[in-house]
């Protein structure tokens, strides 16, 4: 079938706009399925992420966004005695925004010394040392960075919160690179205020082995009845909890890509008909000259597959470049979502183009294959 190839491209450039207009609405269909399956592959990366992580969040009970979350920071020292239990890490967090955005900045205010030994993240510019020595510095995230278009010197405000970079770092969770780490105690005085002694929560790093959820319930069990009640949760469940209603809707979005996969079947499908109502006496030439029914049927069913895999491509690649260029994610109450371009997810779109452009090829190449030849050459 490879050598009728010219002649597919011959045919399918004979109506060069209908064939131009399927493939740019392929096109337009496989970028939004590619935009949703990246938001679902953010929302698995944290899973993934925080499920291989042995770590506990610690909040205060009945609160929700971090602005209302008020820890006593010598809880740090109860929680550390506790048996399985590596590391205590205070953060005090800042956002911009608790509610879904795409737009939402957070600062994590960590101790220096305790920042290293609890993240993953390499720097890719500046140096530790910078960040260590200046309270007012910051590392901030490879995402942050891109769409913020900051780099190592650069000088980053929101609100009345002003930092310096001193370094971007990358990580292997897509999801870290949209976060900005700064001094505890810089966020703690920050606009004015003085937090000094208290936190918006605690991250306990686990020894391996150590039940997380059984923990969990020992921290709480230890503060209950105490000047503020906690509610810990491993890391994972925290940020799922977090993200609520959000996780809802991409979980919902699900039916737009779907959606999409019909509108590509639907687009090829009609092509497809069109083309083959077109050439009736073209196909019944071919019958005449050697050509056999099921052959007619794999020409028919082959230049709709092409259709559908120009699109997918066309789709796929810009969908993939703009994810890669543009450094999106989506985060409510302080916990965002990359949006994350994978190969996988970029060959499922291929994959879903080349079948759905092969579906679509079916029913015409059936009427094509068994059309009869002096009926069809009779017709106008």
């Amino acid at each position: 079938m490879i050598k009728f190839f010219p002649y597919i491209g011959k045919t399918l450039w004979r109506h060069r706009s209908r064939t131009l207009l399927t493939v740019s609405g392929s096109a337009v269909a496989l970028f939004v399925f590619c935009f949703v399956g990246a938001v679902q592959e953010g929302m698995n990366a944290i899973h993934r992420q925080q499920g291989a992580k042995g770590s506990l969040i610690t909040f205060q009970a009945n609160k929700f966004c971090p602005a209302t979350s008020n820890l006593p920071q010598d809880y740090e020292q109860q929680i550390s005695k506790l048996d399985g239990v590596r590391q205590v890490v205070p953060i005090q967090v800042f956002t911009n925004n608790c509610r879904a955005s795409l737009d939402v900045v957070v600062f994590y205010g960590v101790p220096p010394e305790k920042l290293r030994p609890a993240r993953d993240f390499t720097l890719s510019a500046g140096s530790w040392e910078e960040f260590e020595k200046h309270q007012d510095a910051a590392v901030i995230g490879r995402a942050v960075a891109a769409r913020r278009d900051l780099n190592v010197g650069s000088k980053f405000s929101i609100g009345d919160l002003s930092v310096n970079v001193a370094g971007i770092f990358e990580s292997s969770d897509p999801a870290e690179e949209n976060y900005i780490y700064s001094h505890l105690e810089f966020l703690q005085r920050s606009k004015g205020k003085n937090l000094v002694g208290t936190v918006t929560q605690l991250e306990t790093l686990l020894a391996e082995g150590v039940d997380p959820v059984a923990k969990s319930e020992e921290v709480d069990e230890l503060f209950q009845g105490g000047p503020v009640e906690t509610d810990t949760r491993p890391k994972g469940v925290f940020q799922a909890r977090s993200l609520g209603d959000l996780a809802e809707l991409i979980g919902m979005a699900h039916y737009l890509g779907y959606a999409c996969v019909g509108l590509v079947l639907a687009l090829v499908a009609t092509t497809t008909i069109m083309s083959v109502q077109d050439r009736i006496r073209e196909h019944a030439l071919l019958q005449t000259i050697g050509f056999s029914g099921p052959k007619v049927f794999w020409l028919v069913v082959t230049e709709s597959l092409v259709l559908g895999v120009a699109g997918g491509v066309l789709g796929v690649g810009l969908a993939m470049g703009m994810l890669q260029l543009s450094s999106l994610s989506v985060g409510a109450e302080a916990v965002t979502i990359a949006f994350t371009p994978s190969l996988r997810l970029a060959l499922w779109g291929l994959l879903i183009a080349a079948i759905s452009g092969l579906l679509a090829g079916i029913a015409p190449a059936i009427v094509a294959a068994r059309a009869e030849i002096v009926t069809a050459l009779r017709a106008t």
